[in-house]
């Protein structure tokens, strides 16, 4: 019965556009095909497109590197490491595959931060934690008063 089900599952998702994982197909799929975006006359020589792809790689490991360097240093260290994936990704599919998944994911997540209730909660959170900050703050400057770490009067 089960392999019955996931076979009328697969077809109704044919009829409506969408594959078994879910994901759109078809003209409403804006997607780019998988694989190399090398150019056809360097796809056409093996040699030459070998050559292309270690130079993507290294490229590409060069900027996830810097990256790496800059997320405990100043600086856009995530936004680095996705550069580095996107260089990755257009010449390798493994690379086309988690950029893929991780544009899913990002999705998803403005999606559920966007919801009223979850917003409703962030807010309350977040007021609530400035209040409790707050009356910590004035419970230590009641106690040892306000000085400043500079002498300004000397």
């Amino acid at each position: 019965m089960n392999a019955e089900s996931d076979e009328r599952k697969k077809v109704a998702d044919e009829a409506a556009g969408t594959s078994a994982t879910g994901d759109v197909t078809g003209p409403a799929n804006t997607e780019r095909p998988l694989g190399s975006r090398a150019p056809e006359f360097i796809k056409a020589r093996r040699p030459l497109h070998l050559s292309w792809q270690v130079g993507v790689f290294l490229a590409g490991l060069a900027v996830v590197a810097l990256g790496v360097v800059m997320l405990p240093l100043p600086g856009p260290g995530w936004l680095v490491i996705f550069a580095g994936m996107a260089l990755w990704a257009t010449e390798f599919v493994w690379a086309q595959l988690v950029l893929r998944w991780t544009k899913r994911k990002v999705t998803e997540a403005a999606h559920r931060a966007l919801d009223p209730k979850v917003r409703r909660r962030n807010i309350i959170l977040t007021v609530t934690g400035l209040v409790i900050a707050g009356v910590l703050i004035g419970i230590y400057v009641w106690k040892f008063g306000l000085t400043m770490p500079w002498k300004i009067n000397q």
